[in-house]
């Protein structure tokens, strides 16, 4: 009798030892499970657009992405010397406008979009430089002036700005440029820094 009890208590504690290790087993799993599931999103997009070390980032890649337009269209030129020709009426397209017209911010406007970017989208050059978007000549001073602004050259005669054109880097007082309508063309030039009226920012 004793013999059988001892074999009874036996069986029901490695059936409570199975039992447990059994149910151990299956919230340890749940547990485990419902850990990975909610771990929270420490990063989501908002954070990360709003981060400014992506916005700078984000930005210097648009700016090196609008120069590196503007560059393959040198030596684009007019078919007859009278704002026409395949390119540059895609240019003036662009800006609602057809042959004949000045182009030199249709072309700007043009590479801006080409990169992804709505604005500016204008053929009227002065409008590229609305106050809120010029630098001051504090920061102009400054060294402020980066790849892809835009100057502007003033003309007296007009009273008026009347050309512009992309700025492709800055040295000292002087900028490397890619502008068209000049010469009839699409071109690469160096002006001194004394020469340009104003410079403005499309992409801060």
């Amino acid at each position: 009798m004793a013999t059988m009890r001892y074999l009874f208590f036996g069986f029901l504690s490695v059936a409570v030892l199975f039992l447990g290790g059994a149910g151990n087993a299956a919230v340890g799993d749940k547990e485990q499970s419902g850990s990975y599931a909610e771990l929270p999103n420490t990063s989501s997009g908002r954070d990360q657009v709003d981060d400014p070390s992506v916005k700078r980032y984000a930005c210097s890649g648009v700016r090196e992405r609008i120069v590196d337009i503007a560059v393959h269209e040198i030596g684009v030129q007019e078919a007859t010397g009278n704002n026409d020709g395949m390119r540059v009426e895609e240019y003036l397209t662009y800006t609602g406008l057809g042959k004949g017209h000045a182009w030199c911010a249709a072309f700007v406007s043009w590479c801006y979009g080409k990169a992804g970017l709505a604005a500016p989208r204008n053929a009227w050059s002065p409008a590229l430089f609305p106050v809120a978007r010029r630098y001051t000549d504090q920061q102009i001073g400054q060294g402020t002036v980066r790849q892809a602004d835009l100057f502007a050259i003033y003309s007296f005669r007009l009273q008026r700005i009347d050309h512009v054109g992309i700025v492709r880097k800055k040295e000292g007082n002087w900028i490397l440029t890619v502008e068209g309508n000049v010469e009839n063309r699409v071109l690469c030039k160096r002006r001194p820094l004394a020469t340009i009226y104003a410079f403005s920012n499309w992409l801060d």
